[in-house]
């Protein structure tokens, strides 16, 4: 009975190194992709930004501004994409602070909360864009309605029909509408995905006890 019970302790025993060496191995994992998917983060909102510079370049939108001949809604327009680029590139630099955050930590507890930190810096990021997005828009409407001269005859025929002007203005909430569910959609293909592997990560580490 005495060797049985011995025997039965020394299970315990390595029962016990069994799962702590497993929950290490875990971390590991676990630690491993959540810095890949941060990286990831990191590099398509990099590639975000690349992609828009680049689409401005080719656009013909200055010359568009230029031919209402009003410097003041130029510099407004210039101030106003200068402002934004500042905002996505501080959100960048979090991305970047945060991988290399997650990259380091050798804590579960420094980890879970980098995780936390770096999803609400991604929703942040989407919900910045999209209302950047929906400000940019009902702006080039207003701008080009008012002080684009090739408009000038639709606003006579605007000003003198009170429906047409209502059905107008619901095309373009309509189109605006549009816009933010195609671009949320997107975000939501580009990030969300990464978001709930991420998530997913932090629901393992909490059932880790170390």
């Amino acid at each position: 009975m005495k060797e049985l019970d011995l025997l039965k302790k020394d299970w315990k025993k390595n029962a016990d190194s069994f799962q702590q060496i497993s929950e290490k191995e875990i971390y590991k994992m676990i630690h491993k992709k959540s810095s890949s998917i941060v990286k990831w983060i990191f590099i398509i909102s990099v590639l975000e930004v690349l992609f828009w510079t680049v689409s401005n370049y080719f656009s013909n939108v200055d010359d568009a501004l230029r031919k209402m001949n009003h410097p003041e809604i130029i510099l407004f327009m210039e101030i106003l994409l200068y402002f934004n680029y500042a905002v996505i590139l501080v959100f960048i630099y979090f991305f970047y602070k945060n991988y290399k955050t997650i990259t380091t930590t050798v804590s579960t507890k420094t980890l879970m909360s980098s995780i936390l930190k770096t999803r609400k810096t991604v929703q942040y990021y989407v919900w910045y864009n999209l209302g950047m997005l929906v400000v940019s828009s009902i702006l080039s409407f207003f701008i080009g309605y008012v002080y684009n001269p090739d408009m000038a005859f639709i606003r006579e025929k605007l000003a003198l029909n009170g429906k047409a002007m209502l059905f107008s203005v619901g095309v373009l909430l309509l189109l605006t509408i549009v816009l933010f569910g195609t671009f949320w959609c997107i975000y939501r293909l580009l990030y969300g995905r990464l978001l709930r592997r991420l998530y997913s990560n932090y629901k393992e580490l909490k059932k880790i006890d170390f």
